[in-house]
């Protein structure tokens, strides 16, 4: 059904913008900006891999905007549930982290239930 690949669409569309916005808020807490200009994002040291490898982390869901539209069924629906699960997990992870502000357990319990109604709605995708 075409309307399940525009719902999953959407849904990835709304997890991106709360990923951006989690982020942009991040530069308000105290330490973070004089941090990066140290090179650091928290304890990790800012290098071309980290930076890299957060780029492809976040390259996923955006460019899953667009492939849940066009790419065939089948590996569309595996792709959604396998990164759905993925994206969950990584937000988790990142919630449980030390010192984790509210607003970010707040942007980060929305996506987490986006992207479980992702899988939801992939799992239950029949053609």
């Amino acid at each position: 059904m075409e309307d399940t690949r525009i719902i999953l669409s959407a849904l990835w569309a709304s997890v991106m913008f709360l990923y951006v916005y989690g982020d942009l808020k991040t530069f308000y807490k105290p330490g973070i900006i004089e941090g990066i200009l140290e090179g650091k994002a928290g304890s990790i040291k800012i290098t071309q891999v980290f930076l890299l490898g957060s780029a492809i982390l976040m390259a996923i869901p955006a460019l899953m905007i667009f492939l849940s539209l066009i790419v065939s069924y089948p590996v569309i629906h595996w792709a959604n549930i396998i990164l759905g699960i993925l994206y969950s997990g990584v937000m988790v992870a990142t919630m449980l982290m030390k010192g984790t502000w509210a607003y970010y357990i707040f942007f980060g319990i929305v996506e987490v239930v986006l992207t479980a109604t992702i899988v939801w709605y992939a799992w239950n995708w029949t053609i």
